[in-house]
């Protein structure tokens, strides 16, 4: 190489490393925003609903997925935006991008309308008008119901967990569902419940971030025996709707088999740490608990599929 030309090389190559880190931490940021461990999710608990009306994986099911997963980066984007104040009292959430001051307030509300703007786009042309207005009433519920009631009382969780429900009937619409049928209504029951366990989980492992930054908390109004108890006989009801489903919705007895397998385990382990160590492992029921839903959304597409 030309030894004139090298110091110019390699602050080209520096230009360019410093450009793919920069671009490597918006995204980082964009992606945080959007809280894309709970947006997944949502996706496909759309599948969900999707394949247990159509039997099937349809040309148009990356346009249900992105379009949805993109409502919901929405919704989280919003809830950052909303939030940002309260997160920045909590040690938990002081590093989220706008109280940390990785991305400024209307930085942040350039990507939520961006997220909302594709998603709705994609599902308002891709879709049926039913699929687009569930898609608004999830976000409207996360970020208008759940997100200001969490400031008024500690029992928010329960209208919030319509956030839960919602999904699946996305993806039933899609695929040409009608809205009184047993199979999604038990499917959407199961998805509503289970939200309040796994709320009162976390609200035992954080619920002093949340008073500390001036939420009222179930920890002011019960004790943490309490809550626990609380949180059993939520999952109890969890476990009962998750029979449920496997004995009216599944058709493939290898699905069945699994799913009560799995469910009759976790009703044990929880149920031997009442009873007999008279405590449940919070962290252990937490990641239990969403096996249980992460288990659900599998069996019920392989089912619905094969």
């Amino acid at each position: 190489m030309n030894r004139a030309l090298a110091p110019n090389y390699q602050g080209t190559q520096r230009i360019s490393s410093m450009t793919k880190t920069n671009l490597s931490a918006w995204i980082k940021i964009i992606l945080e925003l959007g809280k894309v461990r709970i947006s997944l999710p949502i996706a496909l608990s759309a599948l969900v609903g999707y394949t247990l009306k159509t039997g099937m994986l349809g040309d148009e099911v990356w346009s249900l997925l992105f379009g949805v997963f993109l409502m919901s980066c929405s919704s989280g984007a919003i809830n950052h935006i909303q939030e940002y104040k309260t997160d920045a009292l909590m040690p938990r959430t002081k590093n989220r991008p706008i109280p940390s001051g990785k991305i400024s307030l209307k930085g942040a509300i350039g990507v939520a309308f961006a997220f909302f703007a594709y998603g709705s786009f994609i599902l308002l042309f891709s879709f049926p008008p039913i699929v687009f207005l569930t898609s608004f009433l999830t976000l409207l519920s996360y970020n208008l119901i759940y997100t200001p009631l969490k400031k008024v009382t500690a029992f928010a969780v329960v209208p919030g967990s319509l956030v839960g429900a919602l999904p699946p009937f996305i993806g039933w619409f899609a695929g040409g569902g009608q809205l009184f049928d047993v199979h999604i209504l038990w499917v959407s029951l199961f998805f509503f419940i289970g939200q309040i366990p796994h709320f009162w989980l976390l609200l035992l492992m954080f619920g002093k971030e949340y008073t500390l930054a001036g939420y009222p908390s179930l920890n002011t109004v019960f004790n943490d025996n309490q809550i626990k108890r609380l949180s059993y006989t939520w999952i109890l009801a969890t476990v009962a709707t998750a029979f449920i489903v496997a004995l009216t919705v599944l058709q493939g007895s290898v699905t069945m088999f699994f799913l009560l397998v799995y469910t009759f385990y976790l009703l044990f382990s929880l149920t031997v740490g009442i009873l007999v160590k008279k405590d449940i492992p919070i962290r252990a029921s937490f990641l239990k608990l969403n096996f249980l839903y992460l288990l659900m959304m599998i069996l019920l597409i392989v089912d619905s599929l094969y």
